[in-house]
């Protein structure tokens, strides 16, 4: 994960580095992604979402696509 201070610097970055432009989250997605996430990590219960689950925690961000889907076998 990188953390960039604006769209700009991520365009300057990707070019710099010829790495394709991928999907940007903010702060606030990315807080709520990994809260929701992790949110059993300490419990016996502990399992990583299911695929369903992932769509459905993606959407609530705002995170949709082919990039954000589980089941697709590219992005």
């Amino acid at each position: 994960m990188l953390l960039f201070r604006s769209e700009e610097t991520v365009r300057q970055w990707c070019r710099a580095n010829g790495v394709p432009r991928r999907p940007v989250l903010d702060l606030d997605q990315l807080w709520y992604l990994a809260t929701t996430w992790y949110e059993n990590r300490l419990t016996v219960e502990s399992r990583r979402p299911g695929p369903d689950e992932m769509v459905e925690i993606f959407a609530r961000i705002g995170l949709e696509g082919p990039f954000w889907d589980p089941k697709a076998d590219r992005w």
